[in-house]
């Protein structure tokens, strides 16, 4: 069995090295994030993110007279409005703060190492126009064991995960809240005391990290290695009782479209014990009678130690044996 999420990660000093790979994370790596106690490392072959010439391209792009979505227009409906005179870094903190309206309960530490380490092999792959302080500060935070404070409640879901991401960001530009113990407590403080500097962001850094789909994704990883016990104790449960047979089973699960279900069936086969063989009961015709409608017959013995005897079978449908008796 695999490790599974603690409430803490584990202590700095004993923090197990984890390398990641933008574009090829797999499901042991991101367990092995949900459980905690590693300390994440970007594989540099593969972050194209250092030379990528995006970020150099949006702050040209800024100083240029086109309109650039994202970097010198509104969002949303205000996409058309043109932004000039407002800093770069303003206009993109202006709209995290103004999506960070979330509610509800806090979202667990484990969701919440997901969540940054999606995000940061998000943005590695250099696609997303962000500079690589922003990468390294996600990274950051996750070693150092900061838990941003997100609401569970209020992402619109449609171009992103908006409100969750927007509260993370916040977090990390040292104006939300982090979790520290169960508790709130301003962003700031626990950056300074974690050594981790807050993210400044640039053109378009903003709108890259609350676009997205990171908090529907480590929801979804969530669930899945929290039921993956409940599954593979399921694996060693009670087998059929011997009426379908492995050599009746096989031609039906291998029909199924979905190669999943016949493997998943093939893998729980070797742990389950193997069902004993039953005494069926002889067909009707074996025993020299038809099947018949009437009373009942008791199941318990009458008084006595005496079974009532059975009715006597109907001769025929329109019969006098059939006609009740007044």
């Amino acid at each position: 069995m695999r490790p599974r999420a603690g409430a803490e990660p584990a202590d700095a000093r004993h923090l197990m090295s984890l390398e990641i790979h933008p574009g090829r994370l797999t499901l042991d790596v991101l367990q092995a994030i949900h459980a905690g106690g590693v300390e994440l490392t970007l594989d540099v072959r593969l972050a194209r993110w250092r030379s990528a010439p995006v970020p150099r391209s949006c702050s040209a792009r800024r100083r240029a007279t086109a309109a650039v979505y994202g970097v010198n227009t509104g969002f949303g409906k205000l996409a058309s409005t043109r932004i000039e005179a407002e800093p770069a870094a303003t206009l993109q903190l202006n709209l995290i703060r103004s999506h960070s309206v979330g509610v509800g309960e806090p979202l667990q530490p484990a969701v919440v190492r997901l969540m940054l380490a999606l995000k940061a092999a998000s943005l590695a792959r250099g696609h997303s126009g962000v500079r690589e302080e922003v990468v390294e500060t996600l990274i950051a935070a996750h070693n150092a064991g900061l838990v941003p404070y997100i609401p569970s409640q209020g992402s619109v879901g449609a171009s992103g995960d908006l409100a969750p991401l927007a509260h993370m960001t916040l977090a990390l530009a040292g104006e939300g809240e982090m979790l520290v113990e169960g508790e709130r407590v301003p962003a700031a403080p626990a950056l300074r005391a974690a050594g981790v500097a807050p993210l400044t962001l640039e053109a378009k850094e903003g709108l890259a990290l609350i676009n997205g789909t990171q908090v529907s994704t480590a929801l979804a990883l969530h669930a899945l290695l929290v039921f993956e016990p409940v599954l593979e104790a399921g694996a060693g449960g009670r087998r059929d009782d011997g009426r379908c047979r492995p050599r009746q089973r096989r031609p039906v699960r291998s029909a199924h479209p979905r190669a999943a279900r016949p493997a998943g069936a093939d893998r729980r086969r070797p742990v389950l014990p193997r069902p004993a063989r039953r005494q069926r009961d002889p067909p009707f015709a074996s025993r020299g009678r038809r099947p018949r409608a009437g009373p009942v017959q008791p199941a318990l013995p009458a008084a006595g130690g005496r079974r009532l005897p059975r009715p006597a079978a109907p001769c025929a449908r329109w019969c006098c044996c059939a006609r009740p008796t007044r």
